[in-house]
């Protein structure tokens, strides 16, 4: 006799009701006893509703193996009530890793074959769901029967079967090409949504079908062009747009069948026209629902690496989203604004994007003054103009801008001869208007430094006269070093600004003296270290002062690297054309002075950190290049590699130096996505000396695009074993990623 259980109703009452784990378990296990007994027992007509309690079980995660058997008696059985549970039992608990499957196949085959359109998809529904490769290879053609039968239920579910079937078998391909060619024809939507699966199902295996339905491209032409010329129909209609899933479906077979084929491409090329066009997008834009706006700005995002005139032309609305106070719509809008950028646009983008960066939240003020800084190095028109560009982002954002921007904006100075007296001033302006902007300070007290004796000769025609004191610049740079908003680099570059100021000023230098001197007894090291030194220079080495002081030579300049073309166009200046090698201001590269000042008066044994004559100390201790060395090659490494993007080492050690390690950083990107917002950060223990120049951009294309490159300068006197810790930053897929790891394992030949 069965013993008695609980009905489904009951049985998902008394699961829900229960306290704890344990009296849920509790339930089922009794609830699972009584479902064993009755399978036994054999009650036929209860036979579905223990198995419909059992599927619940199953659903909830608890074991149900043991009703496999039942589903295949359900299936069999001449009832659809039967046969209904069983089918959903088959497609739950069966798969292709147990044997059962199998034993379904003649029960699949003869409802298919019976005529009656409820059991028909029932056994369609369960082969597209768990069908194995000899099950479909069984059933290929019952299946490619069905597809041409009357009611469109059953052909609906036939496609389906058929899709599931090309991607188990692919060598089935071929009983399926005729059928499909006659269901292009169906005015049903889902049929043809299933069709247009099914084809391009059938392109991507087989190279005979991909030849086959490029006849039929005028067809879908008509297709696509039906969807978006038809009226309003409430059946179909999404949001307004007439069935979007089968025009993409559509457009994505078209995209298979015009590859790398000019006369299907030219039968397509009106029509996308008008389907694809940007102007879509460009509307979207002006949607009131955010979610639309959003997916226009990435699709625009994805669009302008191919199309970027067609994308241009919507520069005006994309600014407008700038705006948003939706601060993932603001984040999508700048990163389409900065790829807006060339030559053309450069000054009034650059307007927009300044004006954004006063006002935008603090997490997108370092993207949006990154962003205008490369734009800047890119498409700048003149050298005052990116001068100015350069000091206007490190007035709004300075403590957000990149770590180069200091060095970016002194070589640039450097390089502007005939604008070295209107940097001056203007920096010395903005330095006494705010003292908080660290960047900024940092290079209005390394151009004060430099060229404070044009800071006085008041002769610029490009700015109104300023009038200055010595006394009031001197008391600025004191009120820098004094000031607790100042960091400890920031007082080097005042230090050392001071300190050039007692060979361009002609005054008494007694007040730099005082200034330097109080400095010695600093907690700071480095600050220590450096003020030692200049009252060395003051005391013993007077004589030399003027010479170890004078100005920064000029940069030479080299071969420009830019990628945008300019056909019929003057080339604007570009910054990019500037030799890579970026020196530091000399208040953060000095050597140490006594060490150079002991040994030129045979005090000390010289230093081992650079063999050097006397005509070229000057040019090492301020570490600029002076000849090109002979370079030679060290075998390379791979130091980091995820989802496509990897990164290696190549190494280099000047024979004429060889305490100097010349790192180049290589990132490829061989995944189906660009990597963006690309930064390198390194580190090395204090014993060693570590420079980073510019890299050659911050974008790594998909697909093994142009990789972007790094230069790292190392500097090892003490020849120690070689360490660095490396930091990248970047976008990658959609998510923003950051990883840190430590490189031990360099060559030998790199510090021995």
């Amino acid at each position: 006799m069965v013993l008695q259980s609980l009905k489904l109703p009951e049985l998902i009452q008394e699961i829900r009701g229960a306290k704890t784990q344990a009296q849920e378990r509790e339930v089922i296990q009794k609830e699972c006893a009584h479902i064993r007994a009755a399978f036994r027992e054999g009650d036929a007509p209860q036979r579905h509703r223990q198995l419909a309690k059992l599927l619940y079980v199953h659903m909830l995660g608890y074991p149900a193996h043991f009703g496999q058997m039942e589903c295949l008696k359900l299936i069999a059985s001449p009832r659809f009530t039967d046969k209904r549970v069983g089918y959903l039992g088959a497609m739950l608990l069966l798969d292709e890793r147990q044997d059962a499957h199998l034993l379904i196949t003649n029960s699949i085959k003869n409802d298919l074959s019976q005529g009656i359109q409820p059991v028909q998809g029932l056994a369609l529904c369960t082969l597209s769901t768990m069908g194995s490769a000899e099950m479909c290879r069984d059933l290929a053609s019952e299946v490619e029967r069905l597809l041409l039968r009357p009611s469109p239920y059953i052909r609906k579910k036939a496609v389906l079967a058929a899709v599931h079937m090309i991607r188990k078998v692919p060598e089935l391909s071929d009983i399926f090409l005729p059928p499909c060619t006659q269901l292009l024809h169906e005015r049903h939507h889902g049929i043809l949504l299933g069709t247009i699966t099914l084809i391009t199902e059938l392109c991507e295996q087989s190279p005979a079908a991909l030849t086959h339905f490029r006849q039929v491209v005028p067809q879908l032409v008509q297709i696509l062009r039906t969807l978006v010329m038809s009226g309003y129909s409430a059946e179909h209609s999404v949001s307004g747009i007439s069935d979007p899933f089968l025009q993409v479906q559509v457009l994505r077979l078209l995209r298979i069948l015009g590859r790398n084929h000019e006369e299907s491409s030219e039968a397509m090329n009106d029509m996308l026209a008008q389907v694809l066009a940007v102007n879509i997008l460009g509307r979207f834009l002006l949607n009131s629902d955010k979610n639309i706006r959003y997916v226009a700005l990435t699709s625009l995002l994805r669009l302008v690496q191919s199309d970027h005139s067609a994308v241009q032309r919507h520069r005006p609305t994309v600014v407008e989203c700038l705006r948003e106070p939706d601060a993932s719509l603001s984040r999508r809008a700048l990163e389409l604004s900065l790829a807006l950028v060339n030559s053309s646009n450069i000054r009034s983008m650059t307007q927009e994007l300044q004006g954004f960066l006063v006002s935008c939240p603090v997490d997108l003020r370092a993207d949006c003054a990154s962003g205008i800084l490369l734009a800047a190095e890119r498409f700048a028109p003149t050298k005052r103009w990116h001068i100015d560009t350069i000091m206007q982002v490190l007035t709004t954002a300075g403590a957000h801008v990149r770590d180069d921007a200091v060095a970016n904006l002194t070589q640039l100075i450097g390089g502007a001869e005939e604008l070295h007296a209107y940097s001056v001033r203007q920096l010395y302006s903005a330095l006494a208007a705010d003292i908080s902007q660290q960047p900024l300070v940092q290079v209005a007290a390394w151009c004060i430094g430099e060229y404070g004796d044009l800071l006085l000769s008041g002769s610029c025609e490009e700015t109104e006269p300023l009038q200055v004191q010595e006394e009031e610049v001197l008391t600025l740079l004191e009120n820098v070093l004094q000031s607790h908003l100042s960091l400890p680099a920031t007082r080097g570059f005042a230090l050392t600004a001071l300190m050039k100021l007692s060979t361009r000023f002609q005054g008494d230098n007694n007040r730099i003296r005082q200034i330097v001197s109080i400095y010695g007894s600093c907690l700071d090291i480095e600050l220590q270290q450096r003020a030692v030194e200049y009252n060395a220079l003051f005391r013993k080495y007077d004589h030399m002062r003027s010479a170890v002081l004078e100005k920064m030579p000029l940069v030479e300049h080299g071969e420009s690297q830019d990628d945008e073309p300019r056909e019929g166009k003057e080339e604007p200046w570009n910054p990019n054309k500037e030799v890579q090698s970026h020196p530091e201001p000399p208040a953060s590269n000095l050597l140490d002075l006594l060490d150079l000042l002991d040994s030129a008066n045979g005090d000390a044994p010289p230093s081992p950190a650079l063999d050097l004559t006397p005509e070229d100390s000057l040019l090492h201790l301020l570490d600029l290049p002076s000849t090109v060395p002979t370079l030679a090659p060290i075998p390379g490494l791979k130091v980091f590699d995820r989802e496509g993007l990897q990164m290696n080492l190549s190494f280099v050690r000047p024979p004429e130096t060889p305490a100097l390690l010349l790192i180049t950083a290589t990132a490829t990107n061989t995944s189906k996505s660009d990597v963006t917002h690309f930064v390198c950060q390194a580190a090395v223990p204090k014993s060693f000396q570590l420079q980073l120049q510019i890299p050659s951009g911050n974008t790594v294309p998909a697909q093994g695009g142009p990789p972007i490159t790094q230069v790292l300068r190392v500097f090892n006197p003490s020849k120690a074993p070689l360490r660095m810790r490396l930091r990248l930053t970047y976008n990658h897929f959609g998510q923003s990623v950051q990883e840190t790891f430590e490189v031990k394992d360099f060559p030998l030949e790199t510090w021995q």
